[in-house]
């Protein structure tokens, strides 16, 4: 396949890295000072498969017709990239790996619903400086599709080229998968509010208490609206219910424990690596959709609308809040 990786972030820089070195044939596309580094020095990959360093074409518009598109850009870039790129994609597979739901419908703008395949991304990169990555820990890569027409081909030949840098599983019913992962990453929010380590913000018991008390009122919400969840590899739903009906205390040490060990170089998460870039974050497809579920419904979700509305502050300020500031904004709801 001739492969087109659009977004030089964290997962675009680390997918096409190692594809180039299982010799796919392969083109990133980037923005301005990342297109420059790249292209001088290359991608420096360092984590828990050593240091690499991968020599990986890349420009800022893409100019011919690829096999396969895999779209690492933020959910809300997709538009302004793809409006762009379209009428080179028509007959091209392309592979959404956003967080939250909306990825897919937005593509499907552009491109024909069936060759469109939605993905999770259940590995972790870090991306602070323009052609530098740390691949924080491994993971497998989910794919299957949101919209019925599909072809089963189509995705068995995805796999085959995606398995050769990471473990992937097609799935039955990607969308709860993908439910699920919302609660994975919506705790991201919090070293996004305090600019700091998700390993630094979570040894706050207080903190962590924050996190557990997202999720329950989330979870109140899926459950009231009969939206199921699916299970994913190393997180089963099951997790989800136990620190949910669980003393709030109890639940904070377990979960505050998890993340001090995930990984042993600093983890900041999406939200706050877009910020330390300059860059909007995608947090209004994490807590931003349990807001919107819930606002469509008559229901309420009033902890993570704070949190929402904290993080756009961090955004548009640049000033981060203290631990104290963020448990005294939250303290009713927890």
């Amino acid at each position: 396949m001739r492969i087109a990786v659009m977004g030089a972030g964290a997962i675009g820089c680390l997918a096409a890295g190692y594809l180039k070195d299982k010799a796919e044939e392969v083109t990133l596309v980037g923005r301005g000072a990342t297109v420059k580094a790249i292209n001088e020095q290359g991608i420096a990959i360092c984590g828990v498969r050593g240091n690499f360093l991968a020599r990986v074409e890349i420009a800022e518009t893409l100019n011919y017709i690829p096999d396969l598109v895999i779209l690492t850009t933020k959910t809300q870039d997709i538009d302004s990239v793809l409006a762009d790129s379209a009428h080179l994609l028509q007959n091209s597979l392309l592979l959404t790996t956003q967080n939250g739901v909306q990825a897919d419908k937005l593509a499907a703008k552009y491109l024909p619903a069936e060759k469109i395949i939605s993905s999770i991304v259940m590995f972790g990169a870090t991306n602070l400086e323009p052609g530098k990555v740390v691949h924080n820990f491994e993971g497998s890569w989910i794919i299957g599709s949101l919209f019925n027409p599909c072809p089963v081909k189509s995705l068995i030949s995805l796999s085959l080229v995606l398995n050769k840098v990471f473990p992937t599983i097609i799935s039955q019913d990607i969308q709860g998968m993908k439910y699920l992962k919302i609660f994975v990453n919506a705790n991201n929010c919090l070293p996004a509010i305090i600019g700091k380590s998700m390993q630094e913000v979570f040894s706050d018991l207080t903190i962590s208490r924050i996190s557990i008390a997202i999720w329950k009122e989330a979870f109140e919400v899926f459950d009231k609206i009969k939206i199921d969840l699916v299970s994913l590899p190393g997180f089963p739903k099951e997790n989800l219910t136990k620190f949910t009906t669980l003393p709030s205390a109890q639940a904070a040490e377990i979960f505050s424990a998890l993340m001090r060990n995930l990984s042993k170089d600093p983890l900041y998460g999406s939200i706050l690596q877009s910020i330390m870039r300059g860059k909007l974050s995608e947090i209004d497809y994490i807590n931003g959709e349990f807001i919107r579920l819930a606002e469509e419904n008559n229901l309420q979700a009033p902890l993570n609308k704070i949190l929402v509305e904290m993080v756009h502050q961090v955004e548009a300020s640049g000033r981060f809040f203290s631990k104290d500031e963020l448990i005294q904004k939250t303290k009713e709801l927890i």
